[in-house]
């Protein structure tokens, strides 16, 4: 992997709304706006440590993480079982969600028509970073 090249969050803020919005059936609209939101204070918590990266495939979509998405990536944050990660095997990069229970270490896909990574005796894995964020462009086209 190339050198990240740093990417700038501008401090610009934009409006918050303090409602919530009903996935199920709707609900009266509200007008309340909270204090601005600073999506860069909400996305980093660790600065040195973030990672912002482009998803390539559609290994991890049934976790809601599509080809073209950006994910944020953290690399201060503990791996742990369950989490979503960038690992690096054998050399390559891949994402996938993290299983470690015992003695048991393997990379788990989220779309049922892909293998997940079990590891091998002499393979090498490096957990590189936990996925914190997944952010999605819902207008691509219009």
């Amino acid at each position: 992997m190339d050198e990240p090249t740093p990417l700038l969050l501008s401090s610009r803020l934009v409006q918050f709304s303090a409602g919530t919005l009903q996935c199920g059936f709707p609900s009266p609209a509200e007008d309340h706006v909270e204090q601005p939101l600073d999506l860069s204070t909400l996305l980093v918590r660790q600065p040195d440590a973030t990672f912002f990266m482009r998803v390539r495939g559609p290994s991890m979509r049934d976790a809601g993480i599509d080809d073209g998405d950006l994910v944020v990536i953290d690399r201060s944050v503990q791996p742990r079982h369950g989490h979503i990660v960038v690992a690096v095997v054998d050399g390559e990069f891949t994402i996938k969600r993290l299983h470690k229970k015992k003695q048991v270490v393997r990379l788990e896909a989220a779309n049922p028509t892909f293998s997940h990574i079990e590891l091998k005796d002499g393979q090498e894995l490096t957990v590189w970073g936990v996925v914190t964020w997944t952010l999605r462009n819902h207008s691509r086209g219009a």
